[in-house]
């Protein structure tokens, strides 16, 4: 009786043998056929189109089922004759094999590379079955996801990151082993997890076989940010956008889509659906923040079946599926894929320790994806203590439903502990001393040297303590509406608020309780404050991370003017949520006091300790984000590679886990072996001086001292030339040329004075910064005014002077040249001579003609030469480019443009 009402309500139509009609529906189960001698009777033999495709064998409730496959198999293979001639088999047996009780249900798909029972929560419905044999026809091997994901294609690298394609190959890999039903990605916050999904679904949508995927969010306002996402993505091997290909939907009071690819919806509203309640358009705090008490229960319901998806992707895994929602996943038969920055043993057991991939919020901040923190502690005596309100005293209270305020006189003394503080008691003062002492530090010890408050996220307890530190706040600061705001669910318009926050110069800060607690960017964040404790190490990580998104200068710029680029953001913690042994609030810079310059002599010693390794790492990668591309690629190559990696190895090394390794591998002396992991780590850094110097020399050209304190004293002003220092530096010059002449590429082909070689642009710039570190510190126009005080006569004067003058200052060092004159203004002369000496051999310009004559010479006087690669940057790109270029000066382009090289260079 059980399971034919499950078979009914899937869409069945169960009939006896005596009442057999193939044609009462597309799938008809009959019940008890007669099978082959010697193969018994099978409890039910399925009909789909007409077709013998499946058995079941039914057993009562509480039968282990795994236990009588064997039955069931046999039926499969045991047709009788009749029967046979309108079965659809595969190996001489049926592919769709069941066992149930009633309460449990197995299915065998014979059409699975490795066919294995595996649980389901109803009977699959007839269209199900008839679309896998649909795809059987085409191609037995593949007619199931489980056996297209197999046969995946290459992943195509471009535009991610390492650590995206290391999951994506994860989560391919475990789809494709099928060991596990479930994979986990642990990915730090602001790695970019849901990009890395998309990519995943994109390609299990193209490629895999997958026909629908569920994107479970943590709140419904993370969906439509989610929603952009595959909107935005754009296909690297088609170039569409993955929206134009595949239909991305919310789960919506109108129910699924039938022809969504891809729905996106939090848990509760997926409960809602199963159940058959509306499901609101609009964000619904009451429904998407809803946890029960209990766990779930859940029904069958034949608008959402079970086989509705092929994968659950579960973003945020740690908050939204063990506990009271998991028989809300365990309901669809489809394999789930957990993303999370936090996971939690409960995370681990869930997804059966199936880890496929692992990025640390350290390893983010050394490949600079995240940026690093600080902790800033503000204690007070009633954060820490609580107080006493004496009996007699007249106090406001306020109604939290109404916000009425009355006042009374207590009867007794009232007492309240931390705890209760912005639950059961506000305390104003407080939180005024509080915003005050954060107000009063703020420009000397958190953010010293700055003016503008930096973007700041204020996390409290409940939307009342909310109102009271966004009123305070705003008064301790002087400022009006504009500069702070409440940003919560029970706001007018909380999605334009967080966009204002985003991107408003003038809104500052952010007061909210939930709403931007996890998957929300705001990347010009810097300042986390904490005025509310957090139990929950994941829920805190998530927190946190919402500072952690690095963000261009320049962007960074526009909406906080004073600050020059993101590096790092504080957690202002007010609570001692920072002081919990189950939360990690160590930042990998640990040791602020230590030089970076210090630090390098430590590591060419071999004598880093564990927390001056893990502040070497954080120091490398700050410094990187202030690099020039040129600078990164010249420490990449004085590292032999890559800096990225030394980095890297800088932050293996003071990773738990590694170090568990190495102690593992040596327990005989467990510090000795992490002393050696550490001692390898810097071996890069230790083994180069070069590099470490190269890094010091960066480091003081991109931090610039500015001296407020000493005063100045003038000594001398006149337009006297100090010739012995100018003769100092020409000889100087002069020496560097013979001494250098084999190492640096210009100096090698300048010296050849070879026609067919001529010196690029890179390779005078990469001269041009050789000259300039110490201890020389020269540029083009020091060493012209040396010459023009020591050989005025033979030197033309410029009042400015560009990279390309060094081919000038060479040649007239090397005596190619009598007189040292600017490089454009060779190339003005020559260009005019190779004119005259065209109109006198019979060629004539057009105006057009002449226009790309002349923009070419520009270039070469601002280069040193041309390519065709410029020809398709501006200017040239407004007359067509190389194109422009062959249509205007036709077959003899090329000519042109290589005598131009020679002639004007020469």
């Amino acid at each position: 009786m059980l399971i034919d009402r499950q078979l009914t309500a899937a869409g069945w139509s169960v009939q006896s043998r005596t009442e057999l009609n193939l044609f009462a529906g597309q799938g008809v189960a009959v019940r008890e056929v007669i099978m082959a001698p010697g193969h018994g009777r099978a409890d039910y033999v399925l009909y789909v189109d007409q077709r013998v495709i499946g058995v079941i064998e039914a057993k009562p409730e509480g039968t282990t089922l795994s236990g009588v496959e064997w039955q069931s198999a046999r039926y499969a293979a045991g047709l009788p004759a009749a029967v046979r001639l309108k079965a659809l088999t595969l190996d001489d047996r049926l592919p769709f094999v069941f066992e149930a009780s009633g309460s449990e249900l197995h299915i065998t798909n014979g059409y699975d590379p490795v066919p294995r029972a595996r649980a389901l929560f109803s009977f699959p419905r007839p269209e199900t079955l008839a679309r896998t044999v649909r795809n059987a026809e085409d191609d037995a091997a593949t007619a199931t996801w489980r056996g297209r994901v197999r046969t995946m294609p290459d992943l195509i690298i471009e535009g991610l990151r390492p650590a995206q394609i290391t999951a994506v190959q994860g989560i391919e890999r475990s789809l494709a082993e099928q060991r596990y039903s479930r994979s986990l990605v642990q990915m730090a916050t602001g790695a970019g997890k849901t990009y890395t999904a998309v990519t995943s679904c994109y390609r299990l949508l193209k490629h895999g076989g997958f026909r629908r995927i569920l994107f479970l969010v943590d709140r419904n306002n993370l969906g439509t940010q989610t929603l952009a996402e595959f909107q935005n993505y754009a296909t690297p091997d088609d170039g569409r956008r993955l929206t134009e290909m595949y239909n991305v939907d919310m789960l919506t009071g109108a129910g699924m889509v039938s022809s969504s690819s891809v729905v996106i919806s939090t848990i509760q509203r997926v409960y809602a659906a199963l159940r058959g309640e509306a499901v609101p358009d609009q964000d619904d705090p009451g429904l998407d923040g809803f946890t029960p008490d209990a766990p779930v229960d859940v029904v069958y319901n034949p608008e959402l079946p079970p086989e509705s998806f092929d994968l659950v992707i579960v973003d945020e895994a740690h908050r939204s599926i063990y506990g009271v929602w998991r028989r809300v996943l365990e309901y669809f038969d489809a394999h789930i894929v957990g993303l999370t920055a936090t996971p939690v043993k409960q995370t681990f057991g869930f997804f059966q320790q199936n880890l496929v991939s692992e990025y640390t919020y350290a390893q983010s901040v050394a490949d600079n994806v995240n940026v690093d923190f600080d902790v800033y502690r503000i204690r007070t005596q009633i954060s820490e203590s609580g107080s006493t309100i004496e009996a007699g005293t007249i106090v406001p209270k306020v109604d939290r439903r109404t916000r009425v305020q009355r006042y009374e006189a207590l009867d007794d003394d009232v007492a309240y502990t931390s705890p209760q503080l912005d639950r059961a008691v506000t305390s104003k003062s407080q939180i005024r001393l509080v915003l005050e002492t954060f107000r009063d530090r703020l420009f000397t010890e958190i953010f010293p040297g700055r003016s503008t408050v930096p973007k700041t996220l204020i996390f409290c307890k409940d939307d009342n303590h909310a109102e009271e530190v966004v009123t305070t706040i705003r008064e301790v600061f002087g400022a009006g509406n504009d500069f702070a705001a409440k940003i919560t669910y029970n706001g007018r318009d909380p999605k334009g608020d967080l966009k204002k926050f985003r991107t408003s110069p003038t809104l500052r800060v952010a007061v909210t309780v939930d709403m931007i607690a996890t998957g929300t960017d705001v990347r010009p964040l810097e300042c986390v404050f904490f005025l509310r404790d957090v139990r929950s190490a994941a829920y805190f990580e998530q927190m946190k991370g919402r500072g952690s998104r690095t963000i261009s200068p320049t962007d960074f710029q526009l909406v906080t003017p004073d600050a020059t680029s993101k590096h790092r953001f504080v957690l202002v913690d007010a609570v001692g949520v920072t002081e919990h042994d189950h939360v990690d609030a160590t930042p990998l810079e640990r040791k602020r006091s230590v030089s970076l310059e210090r630090l390098l002599d430590k590591a060419a010693a071999l004598t880093l300790t564990e927390d001056e390794t893990s502040s070497l790492a954080s120091r490398l990668a700050k410094l990187e984000l202030d690099l020039t591309p040129a600078e990164r690629g010249e420490l990449d190559e004085l590292a032999g590679g890559s800096m990225r990696s030394v980095v890297q190895a800088l932050v293996a090394a003071v990773d738990p886990d590694e170090q568990a390794k190495a102690v593992a591998a040596r327990p005989s002396d467990p510090e000795a072996a992490v002393q050696g992991l550490l001692d390898d780590a810097v071996r890069e850094l230790a083994a180069r001086p070069l590099l470490r110097e190269r890094i010091k020399e960066l480091r003081r050209r991109h931090d610039q001292l500015i001296d407020e304190v000493s005063v100045d004293v003038l000594l001398d002003a006149g337009g006297v030339v100090d010739t012995e220092r100018a003769r100092s530096v020409v000889t100087s010059w002069r020496q560097y040329l013979d001494d250098h002449r084999s190492e640096i590429t210009a100096l090698e082909l300048l010296y050849s004075r070879r026609a067919d070689q001529q010196v690029t642009f890179a390779e005078l710039r990469e001269l041009a910064e050789r000259i300039k570190r110490p201890p020389y510190n020269w540029t083009p126009d020091l060493i012209w005014r040396a010459y023009e005080a020591v050989e005025l006569d033979l030197v033309s004067h410029s009042d400015r002077h560009t990279v390309t003058d060094l081919v000038s200052l060479v040649r007239f060092t090397l005596g190619a040249d009598d007189r040292l004159e600017p490089f454009a203004a060779k190339v003005a002369e020559r260009y005019e001579a190779w004119l005259t000496q065209q109109e006198q051999s019979g060629a004539e310009f057009t105006a057009r003609q002449r226009w790309w004559l002349d923009r070419m010479a520009d270039v070469i006087a601002a280069s040193a030469g041309i390519t065709e690669d410029d020809l398709d940057n501006v200017p040239f790109t407004e007359h067509g480019g190389v194109d422009g270029l062959l249509r205007d000066l036709g077959d003899r382009a090329a000519v042109y443009l290589a005598d131009l090289n020679r002639e004007l260079t020469a």
